[in-house]
Formats: C-alpha cells, sequence, structure tokens
C-alpha cells in the first residue's frame, strides 16, 4: 500500500449527513436522498463527489464497530451563500492527511480500508488525527467497475 502524504488546505463542503455505525451501515440510503438533490447545490467547485465520516473523539482508541458516527454525502463549494434545505455544511479543517488510490469495485473499499489502517499505520510515522475521513470519486469512479479509482484521505498527525 502506497501512501502520498498531502497538506490539505480547508475544505467547504455541503450536503447530508446520517448517523451510522460500521455494523449499521446506512451508506446507500444516504447517497440515494443525496444524489437526486445535489444539482440544488450552488457554487461548486467542481463535479467531485465526498463520501466523508466525522468520527466521535477517541473512536479509534477502543475500536467497536458498532459504535456511531457521521456519515457525509457532499460536495464542494465555493462559500455557504446559499445551503438547500434539509442540507447541512461542513468545513475539513487545514491538515496533513495520507491519501491512497482505491481500485476496483466500491463494494471491495473495505480491502483497501484494512490494508490502511493494519498494516500502513502501524508501521508509519503517524497515527490518526481528530479530522473528518473522506473519499473523492471524480470522473474515474464508476462503482462496480473493477476499474473504478477512488482518493482515500486518511487524516493523520506525526507520532508522538
Amino acid at each position: 500500500m502506497e501512501a502520498q502524504i498531502k497538506t490539505l488546505t480547508e475544505k467547504k463542503l455541503i450536503g447530508k449527513y446520517i448517523d451510522m455505525s460500521f455494523i449499521e451501515n446506512k451508506t446507500f440510503q444516504l447517497w440515494n436522498g443525496f444524489m437526486p438533490r445535489r444539482k440544488e447545490i450552488k457554487n461548486t467547485i467542481n463535479s467531485n463527489l465526498y463520501s466523508l465520516e466525522v468520527f466521535p473523539v477517541g473512536h479509534f482508541d477502543n475500536f467497536e464497530p458498532g459504535n456511531t458516527f457521521e456519515k457525509w454525502a457532499a460536495v464542494e463549494v465555493s462559500n455557504f451563500d446559499e445551503i438547500p434545505s434539509e442540507m447541512e455544511i461542513l468545513v475539513i479543517p487545514n491538515g496533513l492527511y495520507a491519501t491512497f488510490i482505491h481500485k476496483g469495485p466500491a463494494s471491495e473499499g473495505h480491502k483497501t480500508y484494512h490494508s490502511i489502517f493494519v498494516e500502513w499505520l502501524p508501521n508509519s510515522d503517524y497515527t490518526i488525527d481528530e479530522r473528518p475521513h473522506f473519499a473523492v470519486m471524480d470522473e474515474k469512479y464508476k462503482k462496480d467497475d473493477p476499474n473504478s479509482e477512488e482518493e482515500i484521505w486518511i487524516p493523520i498527525k506525526n507520532k508522538a
């Protein structure tokens, strides 16, 4: 698993979120509610889609797959001047991220995440930081196509 270390500059997002856990995965429900309405969002910067997880502080300290977190479906915007009804704003703050490319069907994404958290992270000079985790889906994303690609961003900080 190869990582690129990048410094993210703040991003402004508008979208929808749902509380869920890894055991009770509601990702499909979330995206089904978001996609028909995404064109209502003005001031989008590009056509990229953002799938984000906002974990409570300490979520990974004693990881339990039943613990809840916010799962977001969103797009990046230049400002928050117009926010469609029933949508929320999210700011991803500046910070250091390890980025990875997941190649293959979205249904096999768990394999890439497993490699990141079980192999790459413990052997790196970094630990998880308390900022949103996210995946960026651009024109290379084709859901369950074996040639699909998405970029995974994991918030990191130097180990103490």
